[in-house]
């Protein structure tokens, strides 16, 4: 009898071990700083814009994209609970806090002027590595 009890006790202390250990990873784990969050978004993808989804300038920015056939990834900042506090950790990375804020693979190209720049200059075709038979339109 007492083979059997030992045996149980072993096996519910194995049990109550895996249970804490389970919990304790999830309550430890935090999750990503804004700035983290702004930085992992512009490494995992090669175009990215920091918007607002009713802002006029961010509208055009994604117009460019739209125009070059390109699918960037789009963060809306005032779609999100943690959009101010992107919005912060990402004034601190370009020295600005307006959008839009538009990346190419990794690169802080710049707001809605600067992106109609580049796409009007044939830059942003390049950056892309697009084909230089794109048409490019006055937006």
């Amino acid at each position: 009898m007492a083979a059997v009890s030992s045996a149980s006790t072993i096996t519910f202390l194995f049990v109550v071990g895996i249970l804490c250990a389970s919990y304790s990873r999830s309550v430890d784990a935090k999750p990503k700083s804004p700035s983290a969050f702004v930085k992992n978004t512009i490494k995992s993808h090669s175009i990215v814009i920091f918007s607002k989804s009713y802002c006029p300038y961010c509208r055009k920015a994604k117009a460019v994209f739209q125009e070059l056939k390109q699918d960037p990834f789009v963060v809306e900042l005032d779609e999100r609970d943690d959009g101010a506090s992107i919005q912060d950790a990402l004034s601190k990375k370009v020295g600005r806090r307006t959008v839009p804020q538009v990346f190419i693979n990794g690169k802080h190209l710049g707001g809605s002027d600067d992106t109609v720049e580049a796409y009007e200059s044939g830059e942003l075709a390049k950056l892309l590595g697009l084909d230089d038979t794109v048409e490019q339109e006055e937006l």
